[in-house]
């Protein structure tokens, strides 16, 4: 923020107009973690029922995974455009649409047709309140609001996770996607009523009636109001995807895609398999769901902690720690297998890898600036996703060859310990 929003958040103490923001953002991002997720915990019962087998249940994992990989690099950079505001209130409404009609599918090809469409509105929704998130608060804290915000993710991810253990094996797994589907509907008062439009984005975009807006967001903060809109220093016309790769933005974007890439193909091998994973090692459904609601306990703990850390120590330094431990547990995770320290241990995998993840949407955030800051985020999820996508099919063709759990974690320690050491050498001037 160059303009004269930057003095306005940064030497003023937060007020409740961004503390309501942050809050509905982070309410968005558990919205996101229930219905990535859902799938996870519902894909036992599902392969029970239906009688499919592990390779079936890595392409649907894969069809939700590929729709937010679209939805963050195409759908997404639209809010640099429409607005954040909008951009999120599209993405809720296709999330509940689609999470909800999951619940009537009969056959994978629906199943898989419909976590793509929910998908697409997922990577929108995550690129969109990382944006808006880095556009109303304090530059000193923003990557402590940044991660905190999408903190929200493995919180949505616990509680689906402790709703599925008891709903599934009661009800089945269809009333699961029904609560799901009907939770992002009664989100969407939340966002027309409280959400605030980014005062960057007006100040720089200049849409119709921006100086009213603006104002009236000045207003609303106890602020006094501008005379004039500032000149406009982009003219640019379109999506600017070609900013990311242009001067100095070129080198560390592709640094921060290698590091997401490798980054998300560990954590949603993770995420997509960890359920399944332990019901092979013989636990029962229920405690099977509860392994992965403590893996995205752990999630929440390492995200805030890495926040906190980032804002002491810089980004990029923490981030490395936390992927390069986590690679560390993961090749030594056969120690632990049958012992009582088991569902620690997914606490700490979750605690790591999310902490550290978390960590690489914030320099996402930092790097670029609000013109196409959207884009940016949206374009690093997005190509990052691809990694997400062959995560979880590698993992369905790894255990269809009966390659165990151990043996899994060890073959997927290897992108987590990269992740660490790219994220470590970064070039961004702007990423501490």
């Amino acid at each position: 923020m160059h303009s004269r929003d930057q003095g306005v958040f940064d030497n003023q103490e937060v007020s409740k107009l961004q503390y309501s923001t942050i809050m509905v953002c982070f309410i968005m991002n558990i919205l996101d973690g229930m219905d990535v997720l859902v799938i996870s915990y519902c894909a036992p019962a599902i392969a029970e029922s239906w009688n499919i087998g592990p390779e079936a249940l890595g392409v649907v994992f894969s069809a939700g995974l590929a729709g937010m990989t679209l939805g963050a690099l195409f759908l997404a950079p639209f809010a640099d455009h429409i607005g954040r505001k909008n951009m999120i209130f599209l993405s809720a409404m296709l999330m509940g649409l689609s999470i909800y009609l999951t619940a009537y599918s009969q056959t994978v090809s629906v199943l898989i047709s419909l976590r793509f469409l929910s998908g697409i509105g997922i990577g929108s929704m995550l690129a969109s309140t990382a944006a808006l998130t880095a556009e109303y608060t304090p530059d000193k804290t923003k990557d402590f609001w940044v991660s905190a915000v999408i903190a929200g993710y493995p919180v949505g991810a616990v509680l689906s996770g402790l709703v599925a253990a008891d709903i599934v094996p009661g009800y089945g797994w269809p009333r699961m996607f029904q609560i799901a589907g009907l939770a992002s509907f009664v989100t969407l008062p939340l966002i027309y009523f409280f959400l605030s439009e980014s005062l960057d984005f007006y100040l720089k975009k200049q849409p119709a009636n921006a100086l009213e807006k603006v104002n009236r967001i000045l207003s609303r903060m106890g602020r006094e109001a501008i005379s004039s809109l500032p000149v406009r220093t982009s003219k640019a016309p379109g999506i600017p995807v070609k900013e990311l790769l242009h001067n100095q933005y070129r080198i560390p974007t592709f640094q921060l895609w290698i590091a997401l890439f490798l980054a998300f193909a560990s954590l949603y091998f993770l995420t997509s398999w960890i359920p399944k994973l332990a019901t092979n090692t013989g636990l029962s459904m229920s405690l099977a769901i509860y392994a992965g609601t403590v893996f995205n306990g752990g999630a929440f703990i390492g995200i805030v902690t890495q926040g906190y850390f980032s804002s002491r120590f810089g980004l990029k330094k923490t981030i490395g720690v936390f992927f390069i431990a986590t690679a560390m547990l993961m090749a030594g995770f056969r120690i632990f297998i049958d012992s009582e320290w088991l569902l620690l241990v997914f606490g700490l995998l979750g605690f790591g890898i999310q902490g550290g993840f978390v960590g690489l949407y914030a320099v996402a955030a930092r790097m670029y600036p609000t013109e196409f800051r959207t884009t940016g985020v949206g374009w690093s999820i997005g190509i990052g996703r691809l990694g997400g996508v062959i995560g979880p099919a590698i993992g369905g063709v790894l255990i269809g060859m009966g390659i165990s759990m151990a043996g899994n974690f060890l073959i997927f320690a290897i992108p987590t310990l990269l992740a660490g050491i790219v994220t470590i050498y970064i070039s961004s001037k702007k990423i501490s």
